[in-house]
C-alpha cells in the first residue's frame, strides 16, 4: 500500500511532532534506509544515531530515541519518506536489529494467541462470588441514582433558566458524587452536559440530555425486565467495565475486509479517547474500535484511516452491536479507494432512527454518505447536499479543505452523526481517500 502524506501526519501525537516528522522526511538525515514486505527501517542522524523500524502490517514502530511522544518524530520522518519518496526505501536485506525486532514481534503474537486459547478453556470465576460483588455494587449505584433523581427533580422544578447562573462546578460536583456511587458512566454524561449552557440552542439540547439521563436511571431500576443484551448495555452505560479477554473469548466474531473510514480524537484532562470507525467491505457492517491512552502514552493499536485490512473483529454484546475489538489482522493493509456501504442522507437518517429505537442513549453513529456536495452558508455554517436534494448540517468549523477536495462536485464522505450535525472525518475523491478531520 502507498501511504499518503496526510495519512502519515494524522498519526502524529501533536502538531509539533507532525512538523518535526515532516522535516525529517527527506533522505538527507538518514542512512542504511531500506524496506521489504514486512517493514521499513533506517538510521536517523541527530544528537545520536537512532535506529528506527516500522512494521508495514500494523505500523507498529520502535525507535532508540528517548522521546516520550509516540510515534516519535523519527518514526514519522521514516513514514513521510515512505509516502513521498518510496524509492528511497528500496528492497534490501534487513539488518540484524530489524530481524531481531520482527522475530520478537512474531513470538509475542504467538504467546498472545496461546494465552487466548488457554483462557478460552479455563474454568470461569466462581459465579456465586461474582453475583455477590455485583449485588453489592448495584445497591451502591441505586443509592446514588436515588440522590441523582432528587437533584434532577429540584433542577426541573426551579427551571432551566437557573442553570445559566451556575458554573461548570454545578455539574462536576454532581459527577463526583456519581463516581463515589460507582457510576462513572453517568458521571461522564454530567461532565459533558456541563459544556452545554450558554452555547447556541443549549436549552433544547440540555433538556434532551437530561431526559435521556432520567430514562437511564429509571431503566436501570428495571434491569431484570429487559432482554440480556439491553441489560449489558445498561450496565456499561452506568459504568460497568467488561474485560477485553472476556469479549474476545465470548463475543460475536465477524471476518471481513475492514475499511478504516474515519478516526476522531477527544481529550479530557489527561485521558485521550480515539474512535475508529470501520465498515466491512463484504458485510457492510459498521464497527467502532475505541482506544484509550493516558498522557503521552500511545494507543495500543495503530489504525490508519483510508486503509482496508483483512481480519476478524469481535463485537461487544449489545442491543446495537457497534463497539468491537480487533482479534486478528492478516497481511498488509491496502489503500482505500471507495467507501463501502455509502448511502443517501435519507438512508442515514433511517438507520439512525432504527438505532435509537434499539439503544436510546446512542451518542454517535457512523455517517457514510454517497455523492454529497459541501455547501458553505456563510460564516461557520456549512451543509451537505446529496443527489436527491436532501441536506444535513456539518459540525461548526472551517471546511474549506472539504470544499477544495470536492471542487463543487459530489464526493463520498465518512463522518460521525450526533443527531444534530455531521463531523466529517474523511472523503474519497477521484479514487483516493483524504483525511479531513483536522479541517473541522
Amino acid at each position: 500500500m502507498s501511504l499518503s502524506l496526510e495519512q502519515v501526519l494524522a498519526l502524529a501525537p501533536d502538531a509539533s511532532a507532525a512538523a518535526a516528522g515532516k522535516k525529517l522526511g527527506t533522505p538527507a538525515p538518514w542512512q542504511n534506509l531500506g524496506g521489504n514486505n514486512d517493514a521499513y527501517w533506517g538510521e536517523c542522524k541527530g544528537s545520536a544515531l537512532y535506529q528506527v523500524r516500522v512494521a508495514r502490517a500494523d505500523l507498529a514502530a520502535k525507535c532508540t530515541c528517548p522521546s516520550r511522544k509516540l510515534p516519535c518524530k523519527h518514526t514519522l520522518g521514516l513514514l513521510v519518506l515512505a509516502a513521498t519518496a518510496p524509492k528511497a526505501l528500496s528492497a534490501t536485506e534487513p539488518p540484524e536489529w530489524v530481524i531481531e525486532w520482527l522475530v520478537k514481534r512474531g513470538e509475542g503474537a504467538a504467546r498472545r494467541a496461546a494465552r487466548q486459547d488457554r483462557e478460552a478453556t479455563a474454568e470461569p470465576a466462581d459465579p456465586a462470588t461474582q453475583e455477590r460483588r455485583a449485588a453489592k455494587r448495584s445497591d451502591r449505584v441505586l443509592q446514588g441514582l436515588d440522590a441523582l433523581d432528587l437533584w434532577l427533580n429540584d433542577l426541573m422544578r426551579n427551571g432551566l433558566a437557573s442553570v445559566e447562573t451556575h458554573g461548570p462546578s454545578f455539574w462536576t460536583q454532581q459527577a463526583a458524587r456519581m463516581v463515589d456511587a460507582q457510576a462513572p458512566g453517568i458521571a461522564a454524561r454530567l461532565r459533558r452536559i456541563a459544556d452545554l449552557p450558554r452555547t447556541e440552542g443549549w436549552t433544547e439540547r440540555l433538556l434532551a440530555e437530561l431526559g435521556r439521563l432520567a430514562l437511564l436511571t429509571h431503566a436501570f431500576r428495571r434491569l431484570d425486565q429487559f432482554d440480556p443484551l439491553l441489560r449489558e448495555d445498561l450496565r456499561q452505560l452506568i459504568g460497568w467495565t467488561v474485560e477485553q479477554d472476556d469479549i474476545l473469548r465470548t463475543g460475536e466474531a465477524v471476518s471481513d475486509r475492514w475499511a478504516v473510514i474515519g478516526q476522531s480524537l477527544e481529550e479530557e484532562e489527561r485521558l485521550k479517547v480515539q474512535r475508529n470507525w470501520l465498515v466491512g467491505a463484504a458485510t457492510g457492517r459498521h464497527a467502532l474500535v475505541l482506544q484509550f491512552a493516558v498522557g503521552a502514552a500511545p494507543f495500543a493499536t495503530m489504525l490508519l484511516p483510508g486503509t482496508i485490512f483483512d481480519g476478524d473483529l469481535v463485537f461487544y454484546p449489545s442491543a446495537l452491536p457497534l463497539r468491537a475489538l480487533i482479534r486478528e489482522r492478516r497481511g498488509n493493509p491496502l489503500a482505500l479507494d471507495r467507501l463501502p456501504a455509502a448511502a443517501s442522507i435519507d438512508a442515514l437518517l433511517g438507520g439512525w432512527s432504527g438505532a435509537l429505537a434499539r439503544l436510546p442513549w446512542l451518542d454517535r453513529y457512523p455517517a457514510v454518505l454517497q455523492s454529497v456536495v459541501p455547501i458553505p452558508d456563510g460564516g461557520a455554517s456549512w451543509r451537505l447536499r446529496d443527489a436527491a436534494g436532501a441536506q444535513l448540517p456539518l459540525a461548526r468549523g472551517d471546511h474549506w479543505l472539504l470544499l477544495a477536495l470536492s471542487g463543487g462536485h459530489p464526493i463520498d464522505l465518512a463522518g460521525e452523526w450526533d443527531g444534530a450535525s455531521i463531523l466529517p472525518l474523511g472523503v474519497v475523491a477521484d479514487g483516493a481517500y483524504h483525511v479531513v478531520a483536522s479541517a473541522a
